[in-house]
């Protein structure tokens, strides 16, 4: 019997562990900190819920990594690590491309788990609607960050579409720009490209990507509509794997 079998209260852990101890409370804290967004929002709205996360994120990160901060000797300011505000900005654009594949890994793992579990189907149906949540999270992230306002129309939309998780790590372009619309093109998705060399269909992302974009939009600028213009399991030319139009009447 292992002494992590015989353990009764943490220091009887040995070091190996106690490190994977550790881990696994930071798993627990990033959950815990999702469920409470995810019954605030159902309590009190989802609007509600995204303006207590921003005074709860600011507190309870800058609160954490100073903690961290203090154990592991690195400096915290304003709630960002030195280490961090002192990197040159090409390593942090790089920084960036390495999160959006992490995010990006995160979301084909869950979607495989499910799948492997309850078939393709299921899988999907989880995924569309995780969207449904994502999407606008995603969108009121960015637009805080940028600082767009209520209604930044769009070019505000635009702007946003080039911050988003995946924008550094696939190949994106705009197309027929006019005065109330614009198409948006994903010239290169990751995920479609890994399929492409291994001889497999496209992923038919369509249901998925309908209330992807639709949402992230419309959380932009509620003006603003969307239409797809082909998504897997459309066809598709080779200069692009999905189209979208953004338009405002």
């Amino acid at each position: 019997m292992s002494a992590k079998e015989e353990a009764r209260s943490i220091e009887e852990l040995e070091s190996g562990d106690l490190a994977r101890f550790v881990m696994d409370m930071f798993h627990r804290t990033a959950m815990h900190y999702a469920l409470w967004f995810r019954e605030v929002e159902h309590q009190l709205g989802t609007e509600n819920a995204m303006e207590i996360m921003d005074e709860v994120a600011q507190k309870s990160i800058s609160l954490q990594l100073n903690r961290m901060g203090t154990f592991f000797g690195f400096s915290v300011t304003e709630g960002v690590p030195d280490i961090l505000s002192n990197m040159k900005a090409e390593k942090l654009v790089k920084l960036t491309e390495e999160a959006g594949k992490n995010w990006l890994a995160n979301d084909g793992i869950w979607f495989q788990a499910v799948e492997k579990r309850y078939g393709m189907n299921d899988a999907k149906r989880c995924n569309d609607t995780c969207w449904t949540k994502f999407s606008p999270l995603e969108a009121w992230s960015i637009s805080r960050f940028l600082d767009l306002g209520k209604n930044p129309g769009l070019e505000g939309l635009k702007r946003a579409l080039q911050f988003r998780m995946y924008a550094g790590i696939n190949i994106q372009s705009f197309d027929e720009e006019e005065k109330n619309s614009f198409v948006f093109r994903m010239n290169n998705c990751r995920v479609q490209a890994a399929r492409k060399r291994k001889g497999m269909d496209d992923y038919p992302c369509k249901s998925a990507g309908l209330v992807e974009y639709t949402t992230f939009a419309s959380s932009i600028d509620k003006r603003i509509k969307t239409e797809c213009i082909g998504c897997p399991p459309d066809s598709h030319p080779d200069e692009w794997f999905c189209s979208w139009k953004f338009y405002v009447d």
